[in-house]
Parts: C-alpha cells; sequence; structure tokens
C-alpha cells in the first residue's frame, strides 16, 4: 500500500479496493505511455518525476472505493494533489493546461485497464473515481499557480532551529551518565554524546556558509550512498532516548543517494513534532520505495491538522493561534519542504481523526541528477 494516511496492508478494504489495487503497474504503465506521447512537455521527463505522488493519489482512490472508510475520495483529509502542482511548478516545464490534460489521460488509462481486466465498477463508485480527479485537478492547479511566487528559503534560521536536536541528545546522554548508567551502556551512550556533538559542528559550519553566501532557492546538498531504512532506525533511537516505546520504525531496506545530513534533520523534525503533538501513543516511522522514489513518512494519533492549514503548516514561522496548545511549526515544517524539494521531491500531509496525521517525503531514490552539488 502506498496510500498517504500509512496504511501497510488490504485489511478491512472492499474487493473493489483490491481489484483496483492490483491495477496500479498496468494503470501508469499505458498513462505513462500516453502522457509521454501526447504532452511535449513531458517527453523527457525522468521517471520518478514523472510520476511523483501519482502513485499515493492511486491508492488513495483505492480506499475511498470502501464503504464507509474515512476516506470519501482520494483528496480527503490530504494535500497530496496540491503537492502534485508544486513539484509540476518546480521540476517541469509545465503549462496548467498540461496538468489537466494527464489528468484527463489518467482517467482513461484508468477506465482503459479497468475495462482489460474486467474490473467493475458500480456507478456511485465510477463517481468516487471522477470526484477524485476532478479535484485533484483543481487542487493542482491551484498549487501550481501560486507556486511560482511562494518559495522562501531560510536556510541560516532553521539550522539555528534544528542545533536544538542534537543539542538534546547530548543533554540527555549525559543526564543517563550522571544518574549511573551501567558500565555496558556507557560506551554507546558517550558516543552519541560524540557523534551528535560532530554533527552540531557541521550545522554550525552550514549556518557560517548560509550566513555568508545568503539566501538561494535550493539547500546546498551533499549527496552520499546509503540506506534511508537505516538513517530512519538511528534518528528513531536518538529521539526516543529515554523511551523506547516513543518511537518505532517498518519498511524495507531503501538505497540511494541523499544529503544525509539535510535528510536526517528533516526527519528529525518529523519524529520531534509527532511526539510532541501526538497524543502519547507513539510515532511511527515508514520507510519504502516505488518507481524509483523513496518515500518516507512519519505517523501520529491525536488532534488532526485542520485541512485549512495543509499549506500554512509549510509557512516559516506559521503559528496556530487558535489550537488549545499553541501548534506551531515554527521553523522545522518550512524546512522539511525545503529538503524533499532540494531533493527533487515533495512532502505531502494526511490528517484526520480516524486515521491520525501522516506526514510523508517523497523523492527520488537517485538524486543526483536533480541536485547540483556544491
Amino acid at each position: 500500500m502506498l496510500a498517504s494516511d500509512q496504511k501497510m496492508n488490504h485489511k478491512g478494504l472492499s474487493a473493489t479496493s483490491i481489484q483496483v489495487l492490483a491495477m496500479r503497474e498496468a494503470v501508469f504503465a499505458a498513462w505513462e505511455r500516453d502522457v509521454r506521447a501526447q504532452i511535449d512537455s513531458a517527453k523527457h521527463i525522468l521517471h520518478p518525476t514523472l510520476l511523483n505522488t501519482l502513485p499515493i493519489f492511486y491508492d488513495n482512490i483505492a480506499e475511498a472505493l470502501t464503504p464507509n472508510h474515512p476516506r470519501d475520495e482520494a483528496t480527503s483529509s490530504n494535500n497530496v494533489a496540491a503537492t502534485h502542482g508544486d513539484e509540476r511548478a518546480r521540476m517541469t516545464a509545465y503549462e496548467p493546461e498540461q496538468i489537466v490534460h494527464e489528468y484527463q489521460l489518467f482517467r482513461d488509462a484508468f477506465s482503459r485497464i479497468a475495462d482489460e481486466q474486467g474490473v467493475t465498477l458500480s456507478r456511485a463508485e465510477w463517481g468516487i473515481v471522477n470526484s477524485s480527479i476532478d479535484s485533484a485537478v483543481r487542487e493542482s492547479i491551484r498549487q501550481f499557480t501560486a507556486m511560482h511566487d511562494s518559495f522562501r528559503n531560510k536556510m541560516a534560521a532553521s539550522l539555528s532551529h534544528d542545533m536544538r536536536n542534537p543539542l538534546s541528545v547530548v543533554v540527555s546522554s549525559a543526564h543517563l551518565l550522571t544518574i549511573g548508567a551501567s558500565a555496558e551502556r556507557m560506551p554507546a551512550i558517550a558516543k552519541r554524546i560524540l557523534d551528535n556533538s560532530q554533527r552540531l559542528g557541521r550545522m554550525i559550519e552550514e549556518l557560517l556558509d548560509a550566513l555568508s553566501l545568503g539566501r538561494g532557492e535550493k539547500l546546498p546538498l551533499r549527496l552520499s550512498q546509503f540506506d534511508a531504512l537505516e538513517l530512519a532506525a538511528n534518528v528513531c533511537e536518538n529521539t526516543s532516548v529515554s523511551d523506547a516505546s516513543a518511537c518505532s520504525v517498518i519498511g524495507s531496506p531503501v538505497v540511494g543517494y541523499w544529503c544525509e545530513n539535510s535528510l536526517r534533520r528533516a526527519l528529525e523534525n518529523l519524529v520531534i513534532n509527532a511526539i510532541k503533538y501526538g497524543d502519547g501513543k507513539g510515532v511511527k516511522i515508514k520507510v519504502g520505495e516505488t518507481h524509483g522514489r523513496m518515500l518516507m513518512s512519519v505517523h501520529n494519533t491525536g488532534n488532526p491538522i485542520s485541512p485549512d492549514h495543509y499549506g500554512q503548516i509549510f509557512e516559516y514561522l506559521w503559528r496556530d493561534g487558535s489550537a488549545k496548545d499553541k501548534r506551531g511549526w515554527g521553523i522545522g515544517l518550512p524546512f522539511v519542504k525545503s529538503v524533499a524539494e532540494s531533493h527533487g521531491g515533495s512532502v505531502t500531509v494526511d490528517s484526520s481523526a480516524e486515521i491520525g496525521t501522516t506526514i510523508m517525503i517523497d523523492i527520488p531514490v537517485d538524486c543526483r541528477p536533480f541536485v547540483d552539488q556544491p
């Protein structure tokens, strides 16, 4: 399952939903052929960029086809379609009408593959598919047209903010030493202090670079090859040093080329916010891969984010003044968005009282073609 709510399997889905999920790869193979043949701006776009968030949108459609599912249509309680428009604005030479065209081709491919594979949908089910696509068109175009004047990178401020994360690990680890950690644990605790102190040093260097270089549209990234699942496990361990049950990791290894330091900081921001604003039932990190894209998501349960705020939470220093807990994403979530976009990808949010809140980083497995390295 690739749905934006971090659902792991087909449990609870209707027979029609399961049939639709089984069609996914055939639908996208047909859709990609049609898009490359009919949309000039798509002819030379790399496969991961062409598909971007559409597989997530597709699985959201499948969920919506299950009666009584909390998702009424694919765009309910998430910003996946808006993110598609955002990425088209940043990563392609598309015009608005070409976004409309590719959704039309998506509808045609879905219908054609359903006929070929004998998948029969009722009038009501087709209504869900069509309303999902229509809503996605509107949300994608709205975000596409707004994107060109919206991106502001706050590199220096975000680095200052994120220094609190490794500093917190150092303080927590040092506290464990002062209260008498066992001899067996002391080397691991000391190594954690050393590793995070070195991270602080690197971040100070990046801060000085940011202050001297000024503000740019993309973060400076240093790419290397590593396993995203191992990174997630390490972040989970560090952010839950005083409570091992606070964070867990699921998924499969995904080895790719990313900026380890930036991706680590982005994930730390998501996990710390999820722990802070969740209901205490734990945070789950999921790592997976589809069509050359790495999907890394953080899920918690508790008070959902209002759909009206899906765009605002990515704004620099935005806070929800109406919330009882004064939820403030501040600098952290805009930085997460900058990391995803600088890697040639996107970040999406899916939030409802029934499903919980999932924020997903969706980036190419190999970011080298999309990144100008220093």
